[in-house]
């Protein structure tokens, strides 16, 4: 896998990506916007959590796209009894009365966490060393984690039963929160008639892991104008009540803003949404493009904004007007 420059390997990049969606339209109808922001979350080198309600496809979604990968995935169904063990592995006395480490699901590219908010914020938490050092530690022992390395957690809204909220640490390790809506009148046809027949469609393997690992270090050799960049982060400083660069709606209905990481996954996001969409480099509309997908988990509304039926992502429309 050689390019004569980064522009060639660019192009190679748009390419791969349409062979991708190509290849996850045959099994996915309806959910364009979807795979895109999980796709661009993928080539940032970030992790990606999945909104909705039940049968919106969510976990069919996430192995589809595991499956076009060509990568090593593992499921792990997150219930209420789930123990950190079952995530990381567990120590176990062998035959030779020597202790052996047993590696969990964990280690592989591709986790897929299923309905992750329904298991205690302990088990939660397993995660978070994997997430942020793509390592685990475990008996003392430090394991490094194969690269490249997401992991895509479904959840279902907070409202419904059995669910556990996940705390601040974890949800601050997620790049992108994607909301699954429900499909329009017409997907939905679509859906309805190629999953009540016998009809099975083969999925292709589009790409390698050394080609995600390659392409990811392309997304961040991808130029930025300084005018850009600073766009993303005072969008950010926008964001924090008390802060000087704090807007009008920002002290009346946040308790809570986004940090630094915010800053960064705004760039590395507009520079991947540059690429995917026939740029060379992002421009302002691209950093819009993932405000929301990233700034929605980590703003936190006050009583004045719950009381009043205000959304976080109102405040972040109104924020990007301004």
């Amino acid at each position: 896998m050689k390019y004569s420059n980064d522009v060639e390997a660019v192009d190679a990049l748009r390419e791969k990506y349409q062979q991708l969606t190509n290849e996850i339209n045959k099994k996915i109808y309806g959910q364009e916007q979807v795979v895109r922001e999980v796709l661009t979350c993928i080539f940032s080198r970030g992790h990606a959590l999945l909104i909705g309600v039940p049968g919106l496809a969510k976990t069919l979604l996430v192995n589809t796209i595991a499956e076009v990968l060509g990568i090593k995935n593992n499921r792990i169904q997150f219930t209420p009894d789930l123990m950190p063990s079952d995530i990381i592995g567990t120590e176990i006395l062998g035959e030779d009365r020597q202790f052996k480490f047993i590696k969990g699901p964990i280690f592989a590219n591709f986790i897929l966490a299923d309905e992750i908010n329904r298991t205690p914020p302990k088990t939660q938490a397993a995660l978070l060393e994997a997430m942020q050092e793509r390592s685990v530690t475990a008996a003392g022992n430090f394991y490094k984690l194969d690269d490249p390395f997401f992991v895509m957690a479904t959840q279902n809204p907070l409202e419904q039963e059995g669910t556990y909220p996940l705390p601040e640490a974890q949800l601050d390790r997620f790049m992108f929160n994607i909301i699954v809506d429900y499909p329009m009148y017409d997907d939905e046809i679509t859906i309805v008639k190629h999953t009540t027949d016998d009809r099975n469609f083969e999925i292709k393997n589009v790409l390698t892991a050394q080609e995600i690992i390659y392409f990811q270090h392309l997304i961040r050799k991808v130029p930025i104008n300084d005018n850009v960049l600073e766009y993303a982060v005072k969008l950010v400083n926008k964001t924090r009540p008390g802060n000087g660069m704090a807007h009008e709606i920002t002290n009346k209905y946040l308790n809570w803003g986004a940090g630094p990481r915010a800053s960064q996954y705004l760039v590395i996001g507009a520079k991947a949404n540059a690429v995917l969409s026939g740029k060379y480099s992002p421009d302002i509309e691209d950093v819009k493009a993932v405000a929301k997908i990233i700034l929605r988990h980590r703003l936190i509304k006050n009583y004045k904004a719950e009381a009043e039926g205000i959304s976080i992502d109102y405040i972040i429309d109104e924020l990007i007007k301004s």
